[in-house]
């Protein structure tokens, strides 16, 4: 148990570089004490306790901020980036090493009772703040969710979806590479770069690059309006 323990945190630093230590990270992590927590309201869930499980799944929203049903089932090495906000509800499925930031919604559609009526996460996803999971769906493994995203439909394994309602965007970096777990969780190298909030922004989802492409595009647009304003439009030839 110690060593699962250590791997979860390990699997947080791995995926967050303002984690500067194990014991910060044990000590000074919502999204951590958030897991642990839910494992002990899980476990009264499941052997009946239903009251103490939606106290202590209560007190868990007071300390951390991230609600999470006593009866949603979640896998290993959950990350909960910043955790706040975070909605997890009662049949909801996450799998291992998944990554969801502050604000998401793992949300069900359905007023009727004993029926799945929230997500499937598989393993290794990533959901972005703010984005919105609905439904008894199904998240393929290895899949991500832009930040804000409104998810109806099932998502394919390795797929990125983006805006409202979510539709699959081209990422290369994301589909050309082979995927596998985090290193700190596997003894396989990943030679696929982590997407922060799991969403993509340029060819090489560098956030810095895209704002810099974005500006000189404006520039150069900007710069078009006031050549055709004056009358100077450059010939095409030149």
């Amino acid at each position: 148990m110690f060593k699962d323990f250590l791997a979860h945190i390990d699997s947080i630093m791995a995926r967050d570089p303002a984690a500067r230590s194990r014991l910060e990270v044990a000590l000074a992590y919502p999204g951590l004490h958030a897991v642990l927590l839910h494992r002990a309201a899980n476990w009264l869930w499941r052997n009946e306790l239903t009251l103490p499980a939606r106290l202590v799944a209560g007190f868990n929203r007071c300390l951390t901020g991230i609600e999470i049903h006593p009866g949603a089932q979640i896998g290993e090495r959950l990350f909960i980036d910043h955790g706040m906000g975070v909605v997890i509800g009662e049949t909801a499925e996450v799998g291992d090493d998944v990554t969801l930031y502050h604000g998401v919604t793992l949300g069900g559609t359905s007023l009727t009772r004993g029926v799945k009526r929230h997500p499937t996460v598989a393993s290794d996803v990533i959901i972005g703040a703010g984005a919105n999971v609905l439904g008894p769906i199904t998240v393929g493994a290895g899949a991500r969710v832009g930040a804000n995203a409104v998810v109806l439909k099932d998502v394919a394994p390795h797929a990125t979806v983006v805006g409202i309602p979510a539709r699959e965007t081209s990422d290369p970096a994301h589909a050309t590479s082979a995927w596998a777990p985090p290193p700190v969780v596997s003894a396989v190298k990943s030679v696929e770069p982590f997407l922060a909030y799991g969403t993509p922004c340029s060819e090489s989802s560098d956030p810095t690059a895209c704002m810099e492409k974005e500006i000189l595009a404006l520039k150069q647009r900007v710069q078009q309006l006031e050549d055709e304003r004056r009358g100077r439009v450059p010939d095409a030839a030149e």
